[in-house]
């Protein structure tokens, strides 16, 4: 047989919805089950005559009463309030058949798919057929226009069952079958909507008969609604029949459908006060994340600004570690928290103008201007800190130097000094010959000339202490104790020197022996010899040094001294020659001597052991200047080494910055495209997070080797942690405006095209491709749109989009006066509407109706912040739901 209406729905619309079509798809080869069938027959027949008996008429069996097609078209204009084509009234067969498809066309274009149901068969009072024909028909007329929150047919009044009966104990409908056979649920119905007739608490979950009896006569009595279905039936079932349940169930929800204004209301109360609690949830959340970001940098900027100076370059090292410690460990979540708040700063004000609420300000001293402040103050601190700890670094090496030279010297001079009082305060020559006195004279010219001679070094020690103090050393009081008693003594030795002097000389005339040769030795071996000690002096000198350059230098002033060895080693032979030229004179003319020069101290061994000591110490000086040249190498490579990566992180950096302002206007593709891509963009730069991580690495082994300065690169570590920062934070913010369009798309119902048109639109009068629009290009993009803007209306237009009076219009600031120009959204009128129906036309509610109407939480929620009614008509425990609507808009105070 041609399934007529099968080929026939081929035909229709093709945008017509097609209705349930698995419940449609009756299979003509399967029998029903009889309990069900017995069901769906006393539930169908009731239903159809329900709407029969509007025209005067009804049914007694479903399948026989329909065969003629005559009380199936009228059914069908009954509850389709449409006219049919004109029966025939034949009783043929074909006219039967005829009055049937007339009655399966209407349906059919009505956007119901039927199939596997032809004429014939409803004829032939084939009763699964008729059956399956009049579900079909309740789908379409009694089920398919049931909404609820965005659902449809089945599943809206199943969600409208759940919501209506949720209060109540013993009552869990989950489907059109078993939750429906204590009776409970048909009882909770009623009484939700009619408290008047069911006592519900005295009904009981084992007593199902009695609880279905009693919905079941409430309903039909009082309700209108014909009894469909009998208790035993339900209960004498495993599984109730699913479309019979379904058929009895839309009958209470058109019954109760004038209830449905008061539920829509009540929804769109819970979606505007949803959307406020989420508010305030984000407005507490950034508050609490600003003040405890807040409260780590108060406590972290004293730490950073304490100047407390060590006394030991380790206890400063010690103090770099803890900054190092801190730049790696502590601060980078901040930084992480520093521009999260930032992003739910600008999604909670996007969320804001969306549902239109005023903008969020938060609390004094935790806008998002007073962390930057804050923060700029710690990087400020950082910085100082940082410096400080490099120059004390430096000036305790200076001073460990400096203190170690001192006392080497004083250490010298000391021993030198060593008995010189007692020799210069003796009385020798009173019982000296002239020859002795002579000898005495003449020694005491050459011990002036060494006392001139270390007059330097005692200038040298009271020049080093001078800087110990001025560098504020921390022993600077030992220091100066020992420098005192230096110079004390050498102005001793001065006053005993010309006392003696005077002395020798009043005696001189009497003495006139004189041994020259010993004399010219005293005088040559004198000055040799303070060289000597001079020479060996310099070459334990410690030295330090921070570049190729400054070691070069002292390995050529070291080459220069060797060069004048060969001469000093000269004037070392005739020194010794004049002695050997003494003791030759003395052998050849007999003369007795007493074994030592009368005119100095200083032995020809002396000279030698000097020497000798000072030649070993010439090699030790060149190993001790070639291992800090190497050092020095090791430092420049270290140099170079951070240079490299150093000039590759900032290149990186600088072309992610320029790539991430050029994309952020040329992005193509939809929205949830372009934020896949900007996060895949994303997840490239922080993969790019190991080669920081290896700059840190060489920047540190620099700082460990003290090296303060590098001519290979302009880049400093702290430049580029800045620069690395900023970069995260750019492509954070790109990602979140990309999100904040997303959100005003769905929130204001803009289609893609129309987001593309708008993104083309902004580009193209974007002449500088800066992502803002001066007010001419603007006004030039408004014109472009097909408006006539007169200078009143633009400078409307600027406030709104301009705030600030900046004077350049953000794609963000086009995109919201767009929408705000072809969308609409709650207000304030259209919410203290929607209270009104709630409160019975009321200008007041009461906390009873507030709960029985909305969810617990957001009924809690409108009580608590509903100031009392004091109109004329309040009556106890009136609440005031229009101030209270008004200030959701920010248009009064709470």
């Amino acid at each position: 047989m041609v399934d007529y209406h099968a080929a026939n729905n081929q035909s229709s619309t093709g945008g017509v919805q097609t209705y349930m079509e698995q419940e449609n798809d009756w299979d003509r080869d399967l029998l029903l089950d009889p309990a069900w069938e017995k069901q769906q027959r006393k539930t169908f027949t009731a239903w159809c005559n329900s709407h029969l008996r509007k025209a005067g008429t009804q049914i007694d069996n479903i399948e026989e009463d329909f065969r003629d097609g005559l009380k199936l078209m009228l059914l069908l204009e009954v509850i389709s309030g449409e006219r049919l084509p004109k029966p025939e009234r034949g009783k043929m067969r074909v006219h039967k058949i005829n009055n049937v498809n007339k009655a399966l066309d209407f349906i059919a274009s009505k956007g119901v798919k039927l199939v596997s149901i032809g004429a014939e068969e409803i004829v032939d009072g084939n009763a699964k057929m008729t059956l399956g024909m009049i579900w079909t028909i309740i789908l379409r007329f009694a089920i398919q226009d049931i909404s609820v929150e965005e659902t449809s047919a089945k599943e809206g009044l199943l969600l409208w069952c759940q919501r209506k009966t949720a209060p109540y104990k013993n009552v869990n409908v989950q489907n059109f079958h078993i939750s429906w056979k204590d009776g409970l649920a048909f009882n909770a119905l009623i009484h939700r909507h009619r408290p008047d007739l069911i006592d519900y608490d005295s009904l009981r979950k084992d007593d199902p008969v009695t609880n279905l009896n009693n919905a079941f006569e409430v309903a039909e009595k009082h309700l209108d609604i014909p009894k469909m279905l009998d208790a035993e039936d339900i209960v004498g079932t495993l599984r109730p029949d699913e479309k019979a349940i379904m058929t009895y169930v839309s009958c209470f929800y058109h019954a109760f459908s004038g209830a449905q204004k008061a539920e829509t209301a009540a929804n769109r109360i819970c979606k505007v006060l949803a959307v406020n609690q989420e508010n305030e949830q984000m407005m507490e959340d950034y508050e609490k994340l600003a003040s405890d970001l807040l409260e780590w940098i108060r406590r972290t900027i004293p730490w950073l600004e304490n100047r407390t100076q060590e006394k030991t370059v380790n206890d400063m090292q010690a103090k770099q570690e803890d900054f190092r410690d801190y730049r790696c460990v502590h601060k980078p979540p901040k930084v992480q928290e520093k521009c999260q708040l930032e992003i739910s700063f600008n999604t909670l004000q996007t969320k804001l103008r969306l549902s239109s609420r005023p903008a969020f300000m938060p609390s004094e001293g935790r806008m998002v201007s007073d962390i930057n402040g804050a923060w700029h103050t710690l990087e400020g601190a950082e910085k100082g800190y940082e410096e400080w700890i490099l120059s004390e670094i430096r000036r305790l090496e200076r001073l460990e130097h400096l203190a170690e030279k001192f006392h080497q010297k004083a250490a010298i001079h000391e021993s030198w000094t060593d008995g010189k009082e007692a020799m210069l305060t003796q009385k020798d020559y009173e019982t000296s010959t002239l020859s002795e006195v002579k000898a005495l004279l003449k020694k005491h010219e050459a011990f002036e000339s060494d006392l001139a001679a270390h007059q330097d070094r005692v200038e040298q020690i009271a020049a080093i202490a001078q800087e110990l103090n001025e560098l504020d050393y921390y022993d600077s009081a030992s220091v100066n104790t020992r420098c005192q008693k230096i110079c004390d003594q050498w102005d001793v030795l001065g006053a005993l020197t010309q006392s003696r002097k005077e002395s020798l000389e009043r005696t001189e005339k009497q003495l006139e022996s004189i041994d020259e040769l010993y004399l010219e030795y005293a005088k040559r071996a004198a000055p040799f010899n303070n060289w000597m000690e001079g020479a060996m002096e310099d070459l334990q000198d410690m030295f330090i040094v921070h570049n190729i350059e400054e070691i070069q230098g002292l390995i050529t002033a070291h080459e220069q001294f060797k060069s004048t060895l060969p001469e000093a080693n000269k004037e070392r032979e005739a020194i010794q020659a004049i002695q050997a030229e003494v003791q030759k004179i003395a052998q050849s003319n007999g003369i007795k001597l007493s074994g030592a020069n009368p005119y100095t101290t200083i032995t020809p061994e002396s000279i030698d052991n000097k020497w000798e000591k000072a030649m070993q110490m010439v090699p030790q000086r060149d190993s001790a200047l070639q291992e800090e040249l190497n050092k020095q190498n090791s430092n420049d490579t270290l140099r170079a080494k951070f240079a490299t990566q150093a000039n590759a992180v900032g290149a990186y950096i600088q072309a992610k910055m320029e790539e991430i302002g050029r994309i952020s206007i040329e992005m193509n593709g939809t929205l949830e495209d372009q934020l896949t891509s900007l996060k895949d963009y994303q997840d490239t730069i922080i993969s790019y997070q190991p080669e920081i991580n290896t700059l840190e690495g060489d920047h540190q082994l620099i700082q460990e080797a003290l090296i303060f300065d590098n001519q290979y690169t302009s880049y400093t570590m702290e430049h580029l942690r800045v620069g690395w920062e900023q970069l995260l934070t750019t492509i954070a913010r790109t990602i979140n405006e990309v999100e904040n369009q997303i959100l005003t798309r769905d929130a204001k119902g803009i289609s893609q095209e129309q987001l593309f048109e708008y993104r083309a639109s902004f580009n193209h009068f974007d002449k500088k491709r800066s992502g803002q629009m001066v007010s001419d290009d603007f006004r030039a993009l408004l014109i472009s749109t097909g408006n006539s803007l007169g200078d009143t209306e633009f400078a409307r237009i600027m406030s709104i989009v301009d705030p600030n009076g900046s004077g350049a219009v953000t794609f963000q600031a086009f995109i919201d006066y767009m929408s705000r120009e072809t969308t609409d959204t709650d207000t304030a009128d259209q919410v203290i509407a929607s209270f009104k129906i709630l409160a019975a036309d009321k200008n007041f509610i009461t906390a009873d109706e507030l709960r029985r109407e909305l969810p617990p939480d957001q009924a809690e929620y409108c009580i608590a912040r509903m100031a009392p009614y004091t109109g004329p008509d309040a009556a106890p425990g009136a609440l005031d739901y229009m101030s209270f609507s008004t200030a959701l808009y920010g248009e009064s105070d709470l």
